[in-house]
């Protein structure tokens, strides 16, 4: 099933130019992007709520160690290692489960939609997207590693806000002992 939706998404690649470098373009620099936008609500949020912004970092940095520890574990290699593809960037051989980028780009999309705003989170989330679905297009990734990240991505904010309101509670209780 990964392997066909793959091919799907693939086959396309290699056929129109034009469309090509925007997929290209997307895989490669839309990450970029997405921080450069992220960096608005973080920016706006940064003297008035300290911890959500501790939050989003913590989500990073939680996915991101998550990512690694499933990408060590992970016996799946790129498409291009295994099956002939239409590959339009260049990119090592090695792991494919998860994608970095998909894990990256959705983890700050999710942390920030859910601790600083929702809207920015949704507009953050269609990028995170084109970027997991530019990887697929230009061969470097299956739609299975962008899922994946996605799924380390979602975790790892659930934890981190089920981890704040747990301490939150906890801190809440001493204050009102000690009170």
């Amino acid at each position: 099933m990964n392997y066909h939706l793959f091919q799907i998404v693939n086959a396309a690649a290699g056929h129109n130019d034009p469309v090509d470098d925007v997929f290209e373009w997307s895989a490669v620099w839309l990450i970029w992007a997405l921080a450069a936008t992220a960096a608005i609500p973080i920016l706006a949020h940064v003297r008035h709520r300290r911890a959500a912004l501790g939050r989003v970092v913590a989500s990073l940095g939680l996915a991101f160690a998550v990512g690694q520890a499933v990408a060590a574990l992970s016996t799946e290699v790129r498409p291009f290692q295994t099956h002939p593809v239409h590959q339009l960037i260049p990119h090592a051989a090695g792991p494919s489960l998860p994608s970095d980028h998909a894990t990256a780009a959705f983890a700050v999309a999710f942390a920030v939609g859910a601790f600083l705003s929702r809207r920015w989170g949704v507009a953050l989330s269609v990028l995170a997207t084109l970027i997991g679905f530019a990887r697929v297009w230009t061969g470097v990734h299956y739609p299975g590693d962008i899922l994946a990240g996605a799924l380390i991505a979602a975790a790892a904010v659930t934890t981190v806000s089920l981890g704040g309101r747990a301490y939150h509670r906890l801190t809440s209780r001493r204050l009102d002992t000690t009170a």
